[in-house]
């Protein structure tokens, strides 16, 4: 396969660089990883960045005019989130949900009013989306979800609590997995909403974790009303539009993370250029050389198979179980990467940021930090692995997971 951009999506790609170097906010530093530590200025910071991104025209690229879209190819999309991934991904993080699940669950289930209402104010950041779909008793395992849902008078009446709900505390909107039928086997059912985190009876509670920073929630939903045509697709139909959602979190995110995590790499092997040990610098240790190698080695393979992803999506296909093994290069290595930065730091790896003693203020300590929770968040390894064993490599499934789901 031919990785390299036609000679037009390369003029594409120096045009869209162009454009964002002027507009990048004045005091940005592309070599590091700035840190938000207020949710509020964080959200303001994509919600700016999302408005000129869409106004110039380099948003919503793939998505059909009518809908706020550019009418252009997927190819595009890519350049331009390659390119933010390796140069400002921290003004993006806030709309990871957005457009990584509810934009093109939208586009691909929605009804018609649903897409004109929802997708352009998505592209100018108008809507910042969260995922309502871990529960306490249903975390990795989303067909136990129990939070209910009852029509009433042309609206549902939902009841119940959500957990880990990233950026619940700043969202307007939420996609939210809910149990219309608790007769039915789980699976069925189950549907899929769209909340108004504004709604009378939605209390968010923010998680405070080892960074610092909030951006995990608790949801609690007490009576909560949510109008019939908030419906995507129809009732019973909640698991098969959760697992299109995720499978497309997948698809794009693994190139995404590629091309944020190179950018970590490159600072990785400035600060082993600049940092010594033991009198000399980090990069002549033959152990530290070999950690940076494999670190390069790591994001090359997640970018490979982001792009073997993608190569489905271009075809017209939908994105497949094998979405999981991205999942799991993602999370692994930037767990491993973050590991050996602080290893290289040595002593100075106990500094955090805001401190003159601080390595690169700090942004190794917090990226560690909060590495922790990606092999949990968005389905644990764990369940990755059984995912990939039974629907991509045919294995036998688990016996334990059967017996529980066909005991329901």
């Amino acid at each position: 396969m031919d990785f390299r951009f036609t000679p037009e999506e390369q003029a594409y790609k120096s045009e869209f660089m162009t454009w964002l170097e002027k507009n990048l906010p004045l005091d940005w530093d592309t070599s590091t990883y700035r840190v938000y530590h207020s949710m509020e200025e964080w959200a303001q910071a994509h919600r700016d960045f999302q408005r000129r991104l869409y106004e110039a025209g380099y948003e919503g690229l793939h998505y059909p005019k009518e809908y706020g879209g550019q009418g252009l190819t997927l190819m595009h999309q890519l350049i331009v989130a390659e390119s933010i991934a390796a140069t400002c991904i921290e003004l993006k993080l806030p709309g990871v949900i957005s457009f990584g699940m509810a934009a093109p669950t939208i586009f691909l289930c929605g009804t018609e009013e649903q897409k004109r209402r929802f997708l352009p104010k998505t592209f100018d950041g108008t809507y910042i989306w969260c995922q309502g779909f871990s529960e306490p008793n249903a975390g990795s395992d989303v067909v136990n979800v129990s939070t209910r849902a009852v029509k009433d008078n042309g609206h549902y009446l939902v009841n119940g609590q959500k957990i880990w709900t990233s950026f619940a505390n700043i969202a307007d909107w939420c996609i939210l997995l809910v149990r219309t039928d608790p007769a039915a086997l789980k699976h069925k059912g189950l549907s899929y909403l769209l909340l108004d985190m504004k709604s009378p009876g939605v209390e968010v509670r923010p998680i405070r974790q080892m960074t610092g920073d909030s951006d995990f929630n608790e949801v609690f939903l007490e009576d909560v009303r949510v109008p019939e045509d908030m419906l995507v697709g129809e009732e019973g139909q909640g698991w098969r539009i959760a697992i299109t959602t995720l499978m497309f979190e997948r698809a794009m995110g693994d190139t995404i993370s590629a091309a944020w995590f190179l950018r970590n790499v490159h600072s990785m092997i400035d600060m082993a250029r600049h940092t010594k040990r033991s009198g000399r610098p980090v990069i002549q240790n033959p152990v530290f050389r070999q950690q940076l190698a494999q670190a390069y080695i790591d994001v090359m393979m997640l970018k490979c198979h982001g792009y073997r992803s993608l190569s489905q999506l271009l075809k017209g296909g939908i994105p497949g179980p094998e979405g999981s093994i991205g999942k799991l290069l993602w999370s692994e290595a930037n767990q491993r990467i973050c590991r050996t930065a602080l290893s290289m730091e040595g002593p100075f790896s106990q500094i955090m940021g805001g401190s003159p003693w601080s390595v690169q203020d700090g942004m190794w300590q917090y990226l560690f930090l909060r590495s922790k929770g990606n092999t949990i968040e968005g389905g644990t390894s764990e369940i990755q692995l059984n995912i990939i064993g039974e629907r991509v490599l045919g294995l036998p499934k688990d016996i334990t997971r059967v017996a529980r789901i066909e005991g329901s």
